[in-house]
């Protein structure tokens, strides 16, 4: 009996070590995505100031950021330099990332 309840006890720990650990990889995850997302914002951004992509420079990435699932919380333009915040949400908690994309130097 004291070998089952302990099996039972090992079984217990590993399965909320396992689910801590899925939960933390997917935060991972979850929070690449979303600087990849705003990676993308601001290089779309930048193109559309400088005059490669036609359209609204911050317009332009709202459209980008919502293909991943992000919201454009601030845009802003300095030349042609843009730096784009997004947000997402990973289960309950808001989460942001921010990038900024210009031409090279």
């Amino acid at each position: 009996m004291a070998g089952t309840l302990s099996a039972l006890g090992i079984v217990a720990a590993t399965a909320v070590l396992s689910v801590g650990l899925v939960t933390a990889g997917s935060a991972a995850v979850a929070g690449q995505r979303l600087a990849s997302a705003a990676d993308s914002a601001a290089l779309a951004a930048a193109d559309t100031a400088s005059g490669a992509e036609i359209g609204v420079p911050c317009d332009r990435a709202a459209e980008v950021a919502a293909t991943f699932g992000a919201v454009v919380s601030s845009c802003a333009l300095d030349g042609l330099i843009a730096t784009v915040s997004v947000t997402g949400t990973f289960l309950r908690w808001q989460t942001t990332a921010s990038a900024r994309a210009g031409p090279p130097q």
